[in-house]
């Protein structure tokens, strides 16, 4: 099993910026994806980004490249997601999820950190 804590949510301006952090236990995530997802209201859940922990490499949804970056720290199993330019429309409920590389879909999810955006 893998525990996901999400942290980081709160009331921002248009413009201004975030940063998620989650924090996961429970297994060693060498060979696990992590990823970053939200949900707003009366929206299906979207995906944002997606890594493998032991890996290189980053990938984006077009609806957040260039703003959003994913980033980890290993020591601590701490997976971030910088949110830089906010608008009004990136308000949503913000989900970190894992999944073991093999696997199709994402598993363990977070319970989720809420993001507020105010024009």
């Amino acid at each position: 099993q893998v525990q996901l804590v999400e942290s980081g949510g709160g009331l921002v301006q248009a413009g201004g910026s975030l940063r998620l952090s989650c924090t996961a236990s429970g297994r060693t995530l060498t060979n696990y994806v992590m990823g970053w997802f939200r949900q707003a209201p009366g929206k299906e859940r979207e995906f944002l980004a997606a890594s493998v922990w032991g890996g290189d490499g980053t990938r984006y949804a077009d609806s957040v490249k260039g703003r959003f970056t994913m980033s980890r720290n290993k020591v601590n199993s701490i997976v971030y997601l910088q949110m830089n330019s906010l608008t009004p429309e990136d308000a949503a409920i913000y989900y970190c999820a894992a999944k073991w590389r093999g696997e199709p879909n994402f598993n363990y999810w977070g319970q989720g950190t809420q993001v507020t955006v105010s024009s």
